[in-house]
């Protein structure tokens, strides 16, 4: 066997096994926290080097992140915790927010984003959510006055429960009682041009209705699919169909032209006896099936030429994380930075237009639709 076969047989396997690595421009991680016995931030630094993730989003201002992560080619996403947000509505207050904990660290530290709050409104608490659009305006202006707006936009990632309907897509609409924070919310973002993000779980969905929900469809492997009944799109996975429930609700409101992120998606790998689908099997095909996407920088059917950026959730396992079991096992890694699983990479690349599409069945949908929903199901 030749020197040239030996590698050519060599290079099959890595992608077989996906522990070939290639950069994704559209792909970030989630980096929590909320554990005890989690690597310091500059081993986490090392171990998404190597991963080559360029990208990764953290749920404060950790100033021992932000000063580890200096002159690394990791951009950062970070995050005002919900209880500030009150107080970040005086513009002075704002102002000393920005100084204090971006300024110091900006440009050494790649900072590419703030997120102003996280999931604000749930169905069980939405006490903040009026501070929000205020608080993002103050950011913004201060980030203005520092000369820091050309480099950091200012969002917020919302849950989907902020729609009253996301089945079929062409349906997806706003909650009444979020309608008017939405409308404000979303002038904002198109002023500014900063993206709408929203946290998009399939397991969520698959775990409420196994029965009537296919796995395949929600793990990205190769299914039926639906079609969504008003606009003939093809969907192949539940993902791609949030997503563009959540555009479809946008331009309800009038906003056909802001780029929707998902901050957040994964998959546990261990959950409570009532948690179906959490197991090591499901969650690494889930993300391995997600990441082959983003290798070919895949757009949802409603925009299939713009690239979906996304953050996988999560890095680790965190152990003092509160709730269900499933909350502390979405880690890709353990805290020892052992693989919980190996979902890897595989070599292939695409490079997509970053510029949207309108199709006619979507703007003669928007535009004479009511904002009231109708109930459907799956």
């Amino acid at each position: 066997m030749t020197n040239s076969i030996v590698l050519l047989l060599f290079f099959l396997t890595f992608l077989e096994h996906g522990l070939f690595f290639q950069r994704v421009s559209s792909l970030g991680i989630n980096y929590g926290q909320v554990g005890d016995n989690l690597p310091p931030p500059n081993k986490v630094l090392q171990l998404l080097s190597s991963l080559n993730i360029n990208k990764t989003r953290i749920y404060d201002t950790n100033p021992q992140v932000l000063t580890s992560f200096a002159n690394s080619n990791i951009e950062l996403f970070v995050t005002v915790e919900n209880e500030m947000l009150p107080s970040l509505v005086d513009p002075q207050k704002a102002l000393q927010w920005v100084t204090s904990r971006m300024k110091p660290y900006f440009p050494a530290t790649k900072i590419g984003g703030i997120a102003v709050g996280n999931e604000l409104y749930t169905d069980d608490d939405s006490s903040l959510i009026g501070y929000l659009v205020p608080a993002m305006t103050s950011i913004h202006a201060a980030l203005v006055q520092t000369g820091l707006d050309k480099y950091i936009q200012v969002s917020t990632p919302s849950s989907l429960s902020v729609l009253q309907e996301s089945y079929p897509p062409s349906a997806g609409c706003f909650r009444p009682q979020v309608a008017g924070v939405m409308t404000q919310l979303l002038s904002f973002l198109r002023s500014t041009k900063s993206p709408f993000w929203i946290n998009a779980y399939p397991y969520f969905a698959y775990k409420d209705s196994p029965t009537k929900i296919p796995l395949d469809y929600v793990l990205y492997n190769p299914n039926p699919g639906m079609v969504d009944p008003y606009t003939k799109y093809h969907y192949d996975n539940m993902l791609y169909a949030q997503v563009d429930a959540v555009i479809f609700a946008m331009a309800r409101l009038g906003f056909k032209d802001i780029e929707v992120g998902v901050s957040e998606t994964g998959w546990p790998s261990k959950g409570d006896g009532d948690e179906i689908g959490a197991t090591v099997a499901n969650a690494a095909v889930y993300n391995k099936n997600l990441l082959k996407r983003q290798l070919h920088g895949e757009g949802t059917p409603l925009r299939p030429n713009m690239s979906l950026d996304v953050y996988l959730f999560a890095l680790f396992n965190e152990d003092l994380k509160p709730g269900p079991t499933s909350e502390r096992n979405y880690g890709l890694y353990q805290p020892d930075e052992n693989m919980t699983y190996n979902v890897g990479l595989l070599s292939s690349s695409s490079t997509s237009s970053q510029s949207s599409t309108s199709t006619n069945s979507f703007m003669s949908i928007t535009s004479s639709a009511s904002t009231v929903c109708t109930n459907t199901g799956f």
